[in-house]
């Protein structure tokens, strides 16, 4: 393992779904007495900066500010590898004078492998969310290629890899993994988890910031604490948010904190009762430390905190890979997985209390709290960057 101080640069998307699971890896770097540099867009930029790590300002075309994404899978693709294509040279214009000692990337900012190829330096890529396994281009990836506009954009993709100085110039190879990959997810989460190269893939857990559990406090009197969040993309929701007001007001013993994003203003939920307290945003982590259960879209991150947390989880899914998550979570014996759109404010209370009052979803809740601790998180994942720089 190098102690040697060293030049790493960070490089990611402007998703913050996509940021955190990076800024305590980050930060124990700068920690450690590396260099750190982060190349990413501005609006992250407040993310970014508290980890000491210097941002290297990148412009970005990715929708994530109004989350206006395409609906067909070969369209959301593409619109990752025309920002990719454009991100490339503005890396150059950067790290060209400046190389990184080691590039570690985002699943999303995949111009740093073509960077650290054509530079000849290790390049290590941080996943948020599951991983490829033996078997996931024959079970997944193919019948992709079989959707309209999937040779086109292959062909695109081919163009850009043939001149871009990268080694790895195969289409189906160079989205994948490189030689190292830390997956910021509890094993638990991944799919087909027993057909995952470990060889190249290590589970390090979810690396959030522990010390955060110091900024909120359960209030005085309050016997048991829901978290009900969306996370940050999903939250324009304010029908689902009264339903939850209606369901959990008033529930004796409770405290109820919820999270309704930019979106929506707490005056749409009308009068609230005195045991929930609305906010924009809220330190997630440090309320789930302190919890009892989580009403949550299952998220990557959410359903990974949640589990780091030991809570059991309402899982309500809006996009993407979420209804795989919502259902994973079941299957662990952790959640209930519920419509957001049609669920009533019955079920939503049902759920909840049938989850906090079965022993074996307690008993669940705390072993999966246990693996999840013991996969290592930030530090196991600094020092794997750390052994690939040595």
């Amino acid at each position: 393992m190098s102690r040697r101080p060293a030049h790493i640069a960070m490089v990611g998307v402007p998703a913050v779904s996509h940021v955190l699971p990076s800024l305590e890896i980050i930060r124990e770097l700068v920690a450690r007495g590396h260099r750190v540099t982060y190349a990413n867009d501005t609006p992250v930029a407040d993310l970014i900066t508290p980890t000491g790590a210097e941002l290297v300002p990148v412009t970005s075309t990715l929708p994530v500010a109004d989350n206006d994404w395409p609906e067909d899978a070969i369209g959301a693709m593409e619109t990752f590898l025309d920002d990719q294509i454009q991100v490339l040279p503005q890396l150059r214009a950067f790290y060209g004078d400046d190389p990184a000692d080691l590039y570690l990337y985002d699943i999303g900012g995949y111009s740093a492998r073509a960077l650290g190829e054509s530079q000849g330096r290790p390049v290590i890529q941080l996943s948020p969310t599951f991983v490829a396994w033996d078997g996931y281009a024959e079970e997944v990836a193919a019948p992709l290629w079989q959707l309209p506009g999937a040779d086109a954009y292959r062909e695109k993709f081919a163009r850009w890899l043939a001149t871009n100085g990268a080694t790895t110039t195969d289409v189906d190879a160079f989205p994948g993994a490189p030689g190292t990959v830390l997956a910021a997810i509890p094993r638990a989460m991944q799919p087909e988890a027993d057909r995952v190269d470990t060889d190249v893939v290590t589970f390090v857990g979810p690396c959030f910031d522990i010390r955060s559990a110091t900024d909120w406090s359960r209030p005085a009197g309050a016997e048991k604490v829901l978290l009900i969040s969306l996370g940050s993309a999903y939250t324009r929701q304010p029908e689902f948010y009264r339903r939850c007001v209606e369901a959990f007001g008033d529930l004796p013993g409770w405290h109820v904190v919820l999270q309704v994003g930019k979106y929506v203003d707490a005056s749409e939920l009308g009068e609230l009762p005195s045991n929930v307290e609305v906010h924009a945003w809220v330190p997630q982590r440090a309320i789930l430390e302190q919890a009892d259960a989580f009403v949550t879209h299952a998220g990557m991150g959410g359903s990974s905190e949640g589990l780091l947390a030991g809570v059991p989880m309402i899982a309500v899914p809006q996009a993407v890979d979420q209804f795989m998550n919502a259902d994973r979570l079941v299957e662990l014996g952790v959640a209930r997985r519920l419509s957001s759109d049609v669920s009533t404010a019955d079920e939503l209370r049902t759920a909840l209390l049938e989850l906090t009052t079965d022993p074996e979803v307690a008993r669940r809740s705390a072993a999966l709290q246990t693996e999840a601790l013991a996969e290592g998180g930030t530090r196991r994942a600094a020092d794997l960057v750390e052994a690939a720089l040595a």
